[in-house]
């Protein structure tokens, strides 16, 4: 039970979320509520609560029903969930190939800031101003630098461009939880390395990377979802067709037609999220020795 209680509370969440969307546009206000604003010109107040209508929030089980019918009226079109699935595949390749590139940078940037103080002192400042820089800023530049790239026969693809940007979100809790990891042997045990005459590299091997493990793992599934985020902001802002992104962008034109439809590729997103981070929890499985005491970021 205490391995399953993680999956029923997420999945009591769940629950809880779809009862308070059921209970919120049974008794809330139709139009919302506005502050600030005129009769006569209602919507240029300030909404605080959104508009309960059929239109704005669809019932749960419409959108779950709507996942089952064809995405398009035409004869062949293919369900619906299986469309989101085939998105949220794409942009989950493209995401874990962010997920490597930040790991493999910020592990990096972790053994640095761990070897030499200075470095820490010079390096981590920045790392956390990193994330100060919005994504749909960054998406054109990266995809324009991209793009003018030649190596040989080398070409840049446009989802290289969002598995950077998807790296430049996940990289930072990475870093950040691997240089906690590297630093976390006490003084006792780095001391008993040197009595043993142990090189850096091997007490990095022996001693630091096992330490490291309980907090990297909380880590690397907070990478895995900002991978993910990452992706599909990337997506949106670059215009990369295929993902998941791209078709939120493309059935938010369907919100007064097909009220239902616009809410299947965002719990795509939602459920992609969540098998990256489960992906990152079933590959601690195979370090349970070293994870006696997870620390979370």
């Amino acid at each position: 039970m205490r391995r399953f209680r993680p999956v029923l509370l997420g999945a009591l969440a769940v629950v809880l979320v779809a009862v308070v969307w059921e209970l919120y546009k049974a008794l809330g206000p139709a139009d919302g509520w506005v502050i600030g604003a005129e009769e006569a010109v209602r919507n240029s107040g300030l909404r605080v609560l959104p508009r309960t209508s059929d239109l704005a929030m669809p019932h749960v089980w419409e959108m779950f029903a709507r996942l089952g019918e064809p995405i398009t009226s035409a004869t062949d079109a293919q369900p619906l969930w299986l469309a989101v699935t085939l998105a949220a595949l794409f942009s989950l390749g493209v995401a874990a190939a962010g997920l490597i590139i930040a790991l493999v940078v910020g592990f990096a940037l972790a053994l640095l800031m761990q070897r030499f103080r200075i470095a820490e002192s010079a390096v981590l400042p920045l790392v956390i101003l990193s994330q100060t820089v919005p994504l749909i800023a960054l998406a054109p530049l990266v995809k324009g630098w991209g793009s003018k790239l030649e190596v040989g026969s080398f070409e840049w693809e446009n989802w290289m461009s969002v598995a950077v940007i998807a790296s430049y979100l996940a990289f930072f809790p990475i870093a950040v939880g691997a240089l906690r990891g590297l630093q976390s042997p006490d003084v006792i045990h780095t001391e008993l390395m040197h009595s043993y005459a142990a090189s850096r590299w091997r007490t990095l091997i022996h001693l630091r990377l096992p330490a490291s493990v309980p907090y990297l793992l909380p880590a690397l599934r907070l990478g895995a979802a900002n991978a993910v985020v990452g992706t599909v902001v990337a997506e949106v802002s670059i215009g990369l067709p295929g993902g998941i992104g791209r078709m939120i962008l493309e059935f938010a034109n369907f919100a007064s037609s097909d009220p239902a439809k616009p809410w299947a590729p965002i719990f795509g997103a939602i459920v992609l999220g969540l098998v990256a981070a489960g992906l990152v929890a079933l590959l601690g499985l195979a370090f349970g020795r070293y994870r006696r005491a997870e620390v979370h970021a």
